[in-house]
Formats: structure tokens, C-alpha cells, sequence
């Protein structure tokens, strides 16, 4: 697709294609004339800003058409895409949005897209799964914004009020007179008027909807990435550009002793070997700091830096051992936490009890290994420093390369291109900077590129969670006490002094809003130090809190005789909206939206149970060595159930016949893109519980690349997904969040449907080092 770029920006890779990739500016436009306004705006948000919503993001949102759509003279219909595409459709989305409110013709529809530059654009992070859910109503505007703008135009142009006229597709109708005029003819006088006021649009109806909603939309970048024409950060080149890797601490804190470079620096295409200096931990998103090697080619700097001598100062991290470390939170959990919630009177809901059951689950570290490693190209010239990166965060980017460089953020241009994988790991742009640093040190344009080893070693690891679990049953089986305790590391110490117990946006994600219906319930947090960098990872502390409370729930069904499913309804008890009251100190995250518009709805939470259930044929008997797990949970504002089925053979091999999920995020603008999220995030959810797992071993990470950390493999798979959209077109619902939701409940079915099968449970993640255990009859 056509796109735009300030500097000759060439895209080889000679193993797959070769091409340059430039827009002709010579077309009338819309866009670009909104910088003043948006300045303004930007201002107001930052005084005023509403707490909840996409307002309440930083640099809030915007929908001034000018920022967004640009029409040529020919009639081609440029739409810009502030968010980062990383497989999930976001840019094929965002156009569907703003073109279906446009009126445009989507087989003249380009889409480009947009640099770093939050101030004008409003926020461009592209995480916490709501590009669409916080951006839907904007984008809206933008379009619907433009239409207004040529139906006047052409208004004037027939000198008729704007009533009798308006557009179709692609053109704009006088239904008296059946005079009509294109879009590409009316752009320059529609550029030229006022953008019309929010208030004063008229958006369409859903029955008017041509894109929204619909399959039919080709995706913008589909031909492109099959084709091997796509362009991502690690293809980027400049003419005359270097090549760089760099030897990083194989410990969170550690720096360079002292290192020699006599022979390495002898090495063909070696160019120079350059130290970068460490940050201090916490290091937030600044690089690691290391030894540098810049070659003119990237294999030449591979080779000199297998050939450095380093003596590594390893700092305080050197002795994290993430065997001991799960003494540790297991310990920490056997003692009275920082309380979370305190509903009732736990203590004497466990003194009636009929019954006790507890259990503990645990979940490694984990590792994003997006299929592209993180690269980025930087420039720096003339005071400026210009990006080409696969990017998250641009505007961050920009940002923290402002602070490393010392020169101020408009000196700064960030350029995104497709990322071959995000998964949150590159929210994080420490290695945007280490090659802005190396531009400048050279006085070149530098590639900076991590390799694999590079990747998982010094990734920012997903936290390793510990859960132990109480809960008190009466006669008839009913919970009548409940007890949690969770502990894991926090992000917050990435960015600063380690707090040592979750962070609120942390607990909010199943904890703290916890749905079920019970009377006694307490949720505590006990301490647990970070010893490495914490990032964020797809869906988050979703992954272990649904693991191990989905998990304990199908135990409870089983100590209590009962169906899971059946049990698991009863405990959400009826259907109520609510926001969780907590503990004293504590404050409820909800994933950044007003609780009034997105409560916890247990209503919702009961109608994908239902669904998967219905639709997997819950309950229907399976030959010995099958069974059905199922699980369900509410992130990103979104609700999820899945129902895995699973045949183990008595050597314990695990295959998986077949997946359902049911998603219910409101509204859904291209339920394609929705079914490829949760079809990924079963694979991907699969995997994780099967083989993902970062370990340490005196502060180092013992998996260095795929041999070690596995992903699963094709004939692994499940055989079949299948995919079930609940009320996609209740536009009575906000708008949730879908990149991440599916994800969380994929483990916890898992482990459920090799219980069902084996009568193996499963509370330690990854399956892997059990499998063997795992045969038909095995008692739990």
C-alpha cells in the first residue's frame, strides 16, 4: 500500500523482494490542515481531560477529518492509520470506519500511515486492546465529518440548500435535479471550509452501514504480506547505512567491567565497537547498555561480537533463581496478604464448612518472541533524528530518543512500519534508542537489530504468579467462603522503585472484579520482588489469574459432584451489573473505562458460557481418553468462554480435536479480523500452556532461542476452531476490546479437558515436564 515517508526510505531484502515504496504528493487533500487545532485541543484535553475513555489516554483522542482523510483530484481516498499493524487488521479496521461514514468506494480507498506525533494525532499506543474500542466513536466523527464537507461543497457548487444533497458512494447526489459530483471534484472547495461541529453531525444508522460489521473487506496489507512485499522495521534501509548488534548484561542491572575487542575489531566489515552505558535499574525503556559492534553488514556484527571479551559486572540480579524464587512466593502465600477484598466474614464461612478444598497454581515467566525481533533504522542529522521502526508506541519512541539524544521531541520523526508481531514487547522502545545512540556515535544511519537469543534473554519477561486458593462448601456443595491469595512481580518495577505487590490496572484484570456470587470472600496480595524486567505481555496478568481461578473453579465442581459448567453459572448467581466494592486502600481499575458504561455484567459473563456450551455440544459423551474442558473470563471489557476438547493416548501425547470460543465485545466492525484474534488466540494460548516457559538461573534466562522456548508446532494444533460472535451487532453495548480477550481463558479450558480425560490435573504451567504423567486412568 502506499504510504509516505521524509527520507528516501528503500526496502530490500534480497532473500524475498526488492522495491521502493513512495507516494506522489500531487493530490488535493483534506488532511494536514488541522496542526493549530489539534495543538489546541491537545491543551484543553491535558486541562480538562474526562477520566475514563479514550479522552482520558494520554494526548486523548482526535477527530478533525483533516487529520485523517486526504482525497486526490482523481478521487483516490487516502485515510490515515494512527495505530500500529501487527497482523491484528488494525489498519484494514480504521479504514473501515472512516470510509463507511465517508460514503467512499473502498476499491479507492489507500491507507496510509501516520508517523509519531501524538500532539496532533492524539494517543498512538497501540495496546490494552482499544485502538477501536476507544477510537470507534472518533473515527466516526472524522468520517462523517469529511461528508459533510463535500455535501456542502457540492452545495455550493449547484448554489442549493445542503439539505437537497447527499452523498452516496464516492460522489455526491441532487436528488431534484440528478446532478452528481465525484468526491475527487469536490475536494479542494471542501478543504478549503470549516470542519463542521461534533454536535452538528449526522452519523449513519447501522442499517446503513456498508463496511461496519461486515466480512466482505478485503484486508489493506493481505496481498502484501503473502506476497513477501510487506514492509517491516527489520527490511528498512537507508543508502550508505551500518549494521549494528549489541552485547547486552545477560542480568537485569548488570554492566560492562571491562571488555577486550582485539580481534574483533580485525574482522571483516567491522566498522567500530562502541560501549553503551548502562541504565540504572529501574531502567524503564532505556536501553540495557553493552558493547556495540557496527559493521557494514549484519552478519559481520554477529560474528564480531561472538568474538568480544566482556567481564560483566552482574549486579544485584545475580542470584535470581526462579526455582528458589517460587519457594518464596509459595511461602509468601501461606501467610496473610495485603488485602485486596474482605466481603463478609471469611473466617466463619470456613469454621461451618461442610467441606475445604484448596489448591495452588503456578505460571513462569514468559517470553513475547515475536517472529521479528525487535529493529529499528535511525538517522540522525542536523540536530534531528529521524526512525524507521516496527513499533508499538511511536510516540514513546519519540519520547525516550528525545531524552537519550538530549534534543527536543518536535527535533524527533518516528516512522512505523508493519511489525511482524507485537504482543506488547514493543510498546517498549529501548531498541529504538540504543540505535538512535549509534546513528549518532557514527554519524551514519544505523540498523539496529536483535537476534533471537538477543530477544528472549533480554526480553521484558511476562511475571511469574503464584496462587494458592481456599474455599469453605456447604452440605449441597454451594461456596460459601473464599479465599485467594496471588503473588507475582508488578510492571511498576520496570519504572520505578519495586513496589512488591500488584499494581490496581494489575488486581483489575480477575481479581479485584472477581463475579462470583458468594458471601465470604477474602483476596490478598502478598509481596514478591521483581529481579528482572516486567512487561506487559498479550492480555496480561489476564493469563495467570484466569489460569488458576478458572482452574480451581473446575476443582470445586469436582469436590462438589457437580457439572462444571452448571456450577460455574451458579456461582456468578443472578444476573446483576455491578462495580467491585474493595478493601480499604484499594481502588478498582476497569481497564481505563467509566464503570458506569462498562460494569461487570454478569448476564454477559453467563451468556458466552452458554454459548460455547451449546455450540461445543457440552456434555456429549466421548470415547475413553477425550474430554471437554471449559473456562471463561472478562478482560478488556470483553467476555470470552472456550471449550477445549482433548484426547490423550496412554503415552501421553496430547492432541486437540477441536477448540470453541464464544466472544461477546459489542458491536463488531470486522468480524473477520475478531475471528482471527481468538482462532491465534487459541493456537498461541495452547502453546503457552504447553511449553512456555522463561526459567533463571543466576539472574540469566536459561532459554536462549526455539529449541529451548518452544512455540507450537503446525500438527500440534487444534484440528479445529470454531468461533462464535455473540451479539455482534448490539449496538446498544460500547464497544470492547479484542486482541487480547481470548487469550485467557484458552490455558485453564486446556487443563480442564486433560483432567476430563485423564483425571491428571494440571496446576503447574507448563505442561510439558508432565506430560508423560498424563496417561488415561492416572488418578488426580
Amino acid at each position: 500500500m502506499s504510504r509516505e515517508n521524509s527520507s528516501r526510505l528503500i526496502v530490500v531484502n534480497e532473500s524475498r523482494r526488492g522495491f521502493v515504496l513512495g507516494f506522489g504528493a500531487g493530490s488535493l487533500v483534506l488532511a494536514f490542515g488541522g496542526g493549530a487545532l489539534a495543538r489546541l485541543a491537545h491543551a484543553q484535553e491535558n486541562k480538562e481531560a474526562p477520566k475514563y475513555g479514550g479522552a482520558g489516554m494520554a494526548n486523548g483522542l482526535r477527530d478533525d477529518p483533516r487529520l485523517f482523510v486526504e482525497i486526490g483530484a482523481d478521487g483516490t481516498v487516502g485515510i490515515f492509520c494512527i495505530r500500529s499493524e501487527m497482523g491484528q487488521g488494525v489498519r484494514t479496521s480504521v479504514a473501515m470506519v472512516v470510509a463507511d461514514e465517508l460514503g467512499a468506494d473502498w476499491a479507492r480507498v489507500q491507507v496510509k500511515q501516520a508517523p509519531g506525533d501524538e500532539p496532533k494525532y492524539g494517543n498512538q499506543n497501540t495496546d490494552g486492546s482499544r485502538s477501536l474500542r476507544q477510537s470507534f466513536a472518533a473515527l466516526r466523527r472524522a468520517g462523517a465529518a469529511a461528508r459533510a464537507m463535500l455535501e456542502a461543497a457540492a452545495a455550493a457548487a449547484w448554489a442549493v440548500d445542503v439539505g437537497e444533497v447527499k452523498a452516496g458512494v464516492h460522489e455526491v447526489v441532487h436528488a431534484k435535479s440528478g446532478r452528481k459530483l465525484g468526491f475527487g471534484e469536490l475536494a479542494a472547495k471542501a478543504a478549503a471550509l470549516p470542519v463542521p461541529k461534533a454536535d452538528t453531525l449526522k452519523l449513519k444508522a447501522p442499517s446503513e452501514f456498508r463496511y461496519i460489521g461486515k466480512d466482505r473487506t478485503r484486508l489493506i496489507d493481505g496481498a502484501d504480506i503473502v506476497s513477501g512485499r510487506a514492509q517491516y522495521g527489520i527490511d528498512a534501509r537507508l543508502p550508505g547505512m551500518l549494521y549494528a548488534v549489541v552485547a547486552r548484561s545477560p542480568v537485569y542491572g548488570g554492566k560492562v567491567a571491562s571488555f577486550d575487542a582485539a580481534g574483533a575489531d580485525k574482522l571483516p566489515g567491522v566498522v567500530r565497537i562502541v560501549q553503551l552505558n548502562a541504565t540504572p535499574v529501574p531502567s524503564g525503556f532505556q536501553p540495557l547498555g553493552g558493547v556495540a559492534v557496527v559493521a557494514d553488514n549484519t552478519g559481520s556484527a554477529i560474528k564480531a561480537r561472538a568474538q568480544l571479551k566482556i567481564q560483566w559486572d552482574a549486579g544485584s540480579n545475580s542470584s535470581y533463581d526462579s526455582t528458589a524464587y517460587r519457594k518464596q512466593l509459595e511461602a509468601a502465600n501461606r501467610k496473610p496478604g495485603k488485602r485486596i477484598r474482605d466481603d463478609g466474614d471469611v473466617d466463619q464461612a470456613f469454621a461451618a464448612a461442610a467441606k475445604k478444598v484448596s489448591a495452588d497454581y503456578y505460571t513462569p515467566h514468559l517470553a513475547h518472541a515475536t517472529m521479528e525481533p525487535p529493529a529499528a533504522l535511525a538517522q540522525v542529522k542536523d540536530g534531528r533524528c529521524e526512525v524507521w521502526a516496527c513499533t508499538q508506541a511511536p510516540q514513546e519512541s519519540r519520547e525516550q530518543v528525545a531524552k537519550a539524544l538530549g534534543i527536543d521531541i518536535g527535533q524527533v520523526t518516528v516512522n512505523v512500519t508493519l511489525l511482524g508481531g507485537g504482543f506488547g514487547r514493543k510498546s517498549k522502545p529501548d531498541y529504538v534508542v540504543e540505535a538512535a545512540l549509534l546513528a549518532k556515535e557514527l554519524g551514519k544511519p544505523v540498523k539496529l537489530t536483535w537476534t533471537r537469543e538477543d530477544d528472549l534473554v533480554n526480553d521484558y519477561f511476562h511475571a511469574v504468579a503464584h496462587s494458592h486458593f481456599e474455599a469453605a462448601l456447604d452440605k449441597s456443595g454451594k461456596v460459601t467462603g473464599w479465599l485467594h491469595r496471588i503473588a507475582a512481580p508488578s510492571i511498576s518495577s520496570t519504572f520505578a522503585p519495586d513496589p512488591k505487590h500488584e499494581s490496581a490496572g494489575e488486581l483489575g484484570q480477575g481479581i479485584s472484579d472477581m463475579p462470583f456470587a458468594i458471601p465470604n470472600v477474602r483476596i490478598e496480595n502478598p509481596e514478591a520482588a521483581a529481579h528482572t524486567r516486567i512487561g506487559w505481555f498479550r492480555s496480561v496478568y489476564n493469563i495467570p489469574h484466569a489460569y488458576a481461578i478458572q482452574s480451581f473453579v473446575a476443582e470445586l465442581a469436582h469436590a462438589a459432584g457437580r457439572d462444571h459448567k452448571e456450577f460455574l453459572l451458579e456461582l456468578l448467581g443472578p444476573d446483576r451489573q455491578f462495580a467491585p466494592q474493595l478493601a480499604a486502600g484499594n481502588a478498582w481499575w476497569n481497564y481505563g473505562e467509566d464503570p458506569a458504561q462498562y460494569p461487570v455484567d454478569t448476564a454477559r459473563w453467563r451468556r458466552v458460557i452458554e454459548t460455547v456450551a451449546k455450540e461445543s455440544g457440552w456434555g456429549r459423551k466421548l470415547p475413553k481418553g477425550r474430554g471437554l474442558g471449559l473456562a471463561a473470563h472478562r478482560s478488556f471489557v470483553t467476555y470470552t468462554a472456550a471449550v477445549c476438547e482433548v484426547e490423550v493416548g496412554d503415552d501421553g501425547a496430547i492432541t486437540v480435536p477441536r477448540v470453541d470460543i464464544a466472544i461477546d465485545c459489542g458491536p463488531q466492525v470486522n468480524p473477520e479480523r475478531v475471528r482471527a484474534q481468538m482462532e491465534g488466540a487459541a493456537i498461541q494460548g495452547i502453546g503457552l500452556a504447553r511449553y512456555g516457559e522463561i526459567s533463571f538461573k543466576a539472574g540469566r534466562a536459561e532459554q536462549t532461542n526455539f529449541h529451548q522456548f518452544q512455540i507450537l508446532r503446525i500438527n500440534e494444533a487444534p484440528r479445529e476452531i470454531r468461533v462464535h460472535l455473540v451479539a455482534p451487532d448490539d449496538y446498544s453495548q460500547p464497544l470492547g476490546g479484542v486482541g487480547e480477550p481470548g487469550l485467557p481463558p484458552i490455558a485453564p479450558a486446556f487443563v480442564n479437558a486433560i483432567f476430563a480425560a485423564t483425571g491428571k490435573r494440571i496446576r503447574d504451567l507448563p505442561i510439558r515436564s508432565q506430560l508423560a504423567a498424563a496417561k488415561t486412568g492416572k488418578a488426580a
